[in-house]
């Protein structure tokens, strides 16, 4: 089962990509940091899960396969995103994420982490939990992901890319990468030079002060960007150094979650 569940990830990759979190690269950049980051233990631990096949491959299958036409994986559609009202201080975020007890982004990360150490659990499901925590860290990394329920994580938010139609998610999710022109692991290695203090401070906190930073970062984004504007350079220019934070703290903290579990 194991081998058949790997060959499923790696067909995923052949699947054509619509509009998630992060695109391609942006989670195959969170993966590859997470990996450089590992303690000797989880990189054991986590190449005894996944073989020969390396994070970064299977950071995007939990998009892939919601291509799947059996419908085998519709149940963790929702798993990517947990939306809240814009502008909240931390104590009504608090509070909507305790009360949010279905399948979410929160509620699953931690089922994720939480399958992770029971170790009586069997190879097929322990490769299944390693991708799903791998993507959804990534996810929750990536503002719109913890935006606004009104316009889905400003995929209604329609406007322009250089001149070329898009939606504010979109941009966040893969134009504002790709623009950099860059591979993941050549993003990788231009994002990896934190010093251990920054490295320290990055992975400082629980899952629920992350998705609250980036819950910030997305009033920060939805107060700049306005429907129908025009992106290009510009935009660029401003949220850059931001993106770039978001991926290198997504990275870090997903490694610091597999040593933890992996200890």
């Amino acid at each position: 089962m194991r081998k058949k569940l790997i060959f499923a990830l790696i067909l995923g990759f052949l699947l054509p990509v619509a509009s998630f979190a992060w695109g391609p690269n942006g989670h195959r950049i969170v993966a590859e940091i997470a990996y450089n980051h590992l303690t000797p233990q989880a990189r054991k631990a986590v190449e005894a899960i996944l073989g020969r096949t390396s994070m970064a491959m299977v950071a995007n299958w939990p998009d892939f396969i919601k291509s799947d036409t059996t419908h085998k994986y519709d149940h963790t559609n929702k798993w990517h995103y947990l939306d809240f009202p814009g502008g909240i201080e931390r104590p009504e975020f608090d509070s909507l994420l305790k009360a949010a007890t279905g399948e979410n982004l929160y509620t699953e990360t931690n089922a994720m982490i939480k399958d992770l150490k029971n170790r009586s659990l069997s190879k097929e499901q322990k490769v299944f939990a390693l991708t799903f925590l791998i993507h959804m860290m990534g996810d929750m990394h990536q503002p719109l992901h913890v935006g606004r329920d009104e316009d889905q994580g400003g995929n209604k938010i329609t406007l322009t890319w250089f001149n070329t139609p898009s939606n504010l998610h979109r941009v966040w999710d893969e134009q504002l990468i790709d623009f950099q022109q860059l591979s993941y692991t050549e993003y990788t290695k231009a994002l990896d030079i934190a010093t251990a203090a920054q490295v320290k401070s990055y992975q400082t906190g629980s899952i629920a002060d992350w998705m609250y930073e980036s819950h910030m970062m997305a009033d920060k984004v939805y107060g700049y960007t306005k429907p129908d504007s025009k992106l290009s350079y510009r935009y660029n220019y401003v949220f850059i150094e931001d993106l770039n934070t978001q991926l290198l703290k997504g990275g870090l903290r997903l490694a610091s979650v597999l040593n933890s579990i992996f200890k």
